[in-house]
């Protein structure tokens, strides 16, 4: 754990890192974004208090650095999707025992077929549509990241590390990490010393444009349940397989209203 950071080897055979501007169909960015790469470490260790119908989180994962250790390599796929969302009104009224709640979401049929007296068979395939996915396959990083304690919380930091280094090491998380969609899962492995590595990253020079940075106001000390998406970019360049990545207070960080 040099410098207070950890470093994870992660890989996977698809990922897709979308790319905000591509409105219907997704197409992903050659490399993991900061806002993917933080998820993973989330997934294994993350802490928090509720209360009421807000989090107030003890730290956020700040990613330092992104080594690419495969080069990118795209495979098109096209999948179905469901329209509908689930309802939280409709769920509480099943989980109450309300006749004639169903919180189903169909893959095969829109609201309207099930729900709507008359509805006819043509109907039947509103409820799912195809896309197209532009993703990366057979994908493999080293994620180097530190813990940033809230300014609220004052707790040993040192006490979080280990909390993360004991639960990495043994292979635990909270939920399955995945390569920006739940399909797609991340496998990691915790690497002890980053000096001793003998796989390198790939030899790439690239800019990459403007990156997706994050989706949340990491620097945020409450996080409310109805929160808006708080989008963050940065201009992303790879040099010699290696992405460096500034702090979310840094200038070059560009947020909504320049904040």
């Amino acid at each position: 754990m040099p410098n207070g950071t950890h470093t994870l080897e992660v890989w996977g055979d698809l990922a897709c890192f979308t790319r905000p501007e591509m409105k219907v169909e997704r197409f992903s960015y050659p490399v993991i974004t900061p806002s993917a790469a933080r998820g993973i470490f989330d997934a294994i260790y993350w802490d928090a208090r509720r209360e009421g119908n807000q989090v107030r989180p003890y730290f956020h994962w700040q990613i330092v650095r992104i080594e690419v250790l495969e080069p990118p390599r795209y495979i098109g796929l096209r999948r179905n999707e469901v329209k509908d969302v689930a309802s939280a009104r409709r769920i509480r009224d099943y989980l109450a025992g309300k006749p004639g709640s169903d919180p189903r979401i169909w893959a095969d049929a829109g609201e309207d077929f099930f729900l709507k007296p008359g509805a006819k068979n043509g109907d039947a395939t509103r409820g799912r549509t195809q896309r197209q996915t532009m993703a990366l396959k057979q994908v493999r990083y080293r994620l180097t990241a530190r813990i940033v304690p809230k300014s609220a919380f004052t707790a040993d930091e040192s006490s979080m590390n280990r909390q993360f280094q004991r639960r990495a090491r043994a292979g635990k998380c909270f939920q399955q990490p995945y390569f920006g969609c739940r399909e797609f899962p991340a496998f990691f492995e915790y690497v002890e010393d980053p000096e001793t590595i003998t796989l390198k990253p790939i030899a790439i020079d690239r800019h990459l444009g403007l990156m997706l940075y994050d989706v949340f106001d990491l620097a945020r000390e409450i996080v409310k349940d109805d929160e808006r998406p708080f989008i963050s970019l940065f201009d992303a360049t790879l040099r010699g397989g290696v992405m460096d990545v500034p702090p979310f207070e840094d200038p070059s960080v560009k947020k909504p209203g320049g904040v």
